[in-house]
């Protein structure tokens, strides 16, 4: 099986969530549960910028800047440094509650997921955030237990989402601007706990989807049609999430995570690695607000 190659030492806790955006110089990727988003140097190096107690997802604005899903709130910064961040009101109240992946859709909205800290069955929600003044967040559906991993096909007609703990990767319809007929599109339920869980994933520009495991030790690939094309092994366990970047969007760039993990056991659990698939990605979707 072929490997992702290490790209950075160990400097996340928790690092999720990586976006390819040629404004920003590159990679950025959150250091979750620090509250920071990271971005990757040339040399392999990061700079960190403090938005929260919690960095849960972030994409870039059409306008310039980003948009930052916090720990219970939406943020908006105009300049690339976050220097002007402006955080939103609260989308909920429950303390016990945090924001956890989200992405954009093909017209402009962020969708940012949620989960219970102590991983309540069932207490999560879809969010979206509206791409114009008052930036209102509304509830998409509920009962997700931890939300993880959208992306959009090629053509716009569908979309992935996965739901860490129900061992699936679901397929969903995009119709009037709406995510509609959620169903399996494939399932690891019927594969040993070490196989992993589906967290994060990206789409390519061929339709094929990109899943990182978490407990799995890899990033698999399926082609449109659901067939598995491809497994990418990492040396580390806890795969969190993937991205298409680099020149031409043919590096496919992977975060790990070293919470609950012993260091000593899995020294490279944070770092970020990178594969080289021969095949190229899509543009990352802006947020149009």
């Amino acid at each position: 099986m072929p490997r992702a190659e290490q790209r950075t030492d160990p400097v996340a806790h928790h690092g999720e969530g990586p976006v390819w955006w040629e404004p920003w110089g590159g990679l950025r990727f959150v250091d979750m549960l620090a509250g920071d988003v990271l971005l990757l140097a040339d040399d392999g190096g990061v700079t960190r910028t403090h938005v929260g107690t919690v960095a849960a997802a972030l994409r870039p604005r059409t306008r310039g800047g980003a948009v930052v899903a916090t720990e219970r709130a939406f943020a908006l910064a105009e300049k690339d440094d976050f220097s002007d961040l402006r955080v939103l009101p609260d989308v909920w109240g429950d303390p016990g509650i945090r924001f956890n992946d989200g992405a954009c859709d093909p017209d402009g909205r962020f969708w940012c997921g949620t989960m219970a800290y102590d991983e309540t069955p069932g207490a999560g929600t879809m969010y979206r955030l509206e791409a114009s003044e008052p930036y209102a967040a509304g509830r998409v559906w509920g009962d997700v237990t931890i939300s993880n991993g959208l992306g959009f096909s090629p053509d716009g007609t569908h979309a992935y989402y996965n739901d860490t703990p129900t061992r699936a990767v679901s397929r969903l319809d995009w119709v009037d601007g709406e995510l509609r007929n959620r169903r399996d599109f494939v399932s690891l339920r019927d594969e040993p706990a070490s196989a992993g869980s589906p967290d994060g994933l990206c789409v390519d520009a061929e339709g094929g989807v990109w899943v990182a495991l978490f407990g799995g030790s890899a990033v698999r690939h399926y082609t449109a049609d659901g067939t598995l094309a491809e497994v990418v092994e990492l040396p580390v366990s806890q795969v969190t999430a993937c991205t298409f970047g680099g020149e031409g969007l043919r590096e496919l760039f992977i975060t790990t995570s070293a919470e609950n993990l012993d260091r000593a056991q899995e020294p490279l659990a944070g770092a970020l690695f990178s594969f080289t698939p021969g095949v190229s990605g899509l543009p990352t979707l802006p947020f149009a607000g």
